[in-house]
């Protein structure tokens, strides 16, 4: 059996507390870090572990044992500086995926250039995000990973309902992984393939953006 995969978020900005919390929320081990100490004082209860450093550090980073987390999301905002150098550091220290925060589309090519393995744009993805809950039947929450892939939160067709994972097909069918369920309060993750898909649950999915369109066209 595989282990979870451990994920870290540095910066805790709006953007990087929201992504660690949702991590967490999940079911993830997140380590949150920022140079703040009022930040990381106040986010002390909110994920698995919270430390202050500077993490264009890179004696600071190999502290922290950065190269055991699979996925390193840098979310650093207003000191474009320390993004990158950041960013910098995590490659050559050997981080397998590093997903980074841009400002802009130049920032974003440098970011690039550098080694970043995805990257984000906050404010066009909630733009897309506040498009996709207003015109959407199915699909309630949104987020673009890269040009192709996306993870979402979807509602469940009439066509769907009352079946389990392994009768819907959905990852044959439509592309789309089933990462967890949420039923009420509750969090199914990983689900069963033979957990059956309640018509007022909300499904979480990862997969193609092409596999999205034909979720949302779906009665």
């Amino acid at each position: 059996m595989s282990k979870e995969k451990q994920f870290a978020v540095i910066g805790l900005g709006r953007f990087g507390r929201s992504i660690a919390r949702h991590l967490h929320t999940m079911g993830y081990e997140v380590l949150a870090v920022d140079r703040s100490y009022e930040l990381v004082q106040s986010f002390s209860e909110e994920v698995t572990h919270v430390v202050q450093a500077d993490t264009t550090d890179e004696n600071a980073l190999k502290a922290l044992g950065i190269r055991n987390f699979d996925v390193v999301i840098v979310a650093i905002g207003e000191d474009m500086q320390a993004n990158v150098l950041t960013v910098v550091q995590l490659k050559e220290l050997g981080v397998p995926y590093v997903v980074a925060k841009a400002r802009n589309l130049l920032h974003g090519k440098l970011l690039e250039k550098i080694g970043a393995d995805s990257i984000v744009y906050p404010e066009r993805d909630m733009a897309k995000r506040v498009a996709y809950s207003l015109t959407s039947r199915n699909i309630m929450d949104y987020i673009e990973l890269s040009p192709d892939y996306s993870i979402a939160e979807v509602g469940v067709p009439k066509s769907i309902a009352g079946k389990s994972l392994i009768e819907s097909n959905v990852r044959a069918k439509y592309g789309l992984n089933v990462v967890a369920i949420k039923r009420n309060d509750k969090l199914i993750l990983p689900p069963n393939p033979h957990d059956v898909i309640e018509k007022d649950d909300i499904i979480v999915v990862v997969g193609s953006n092409e596999g999205m369109k034909r979720w949302e066209d779906l009665k």
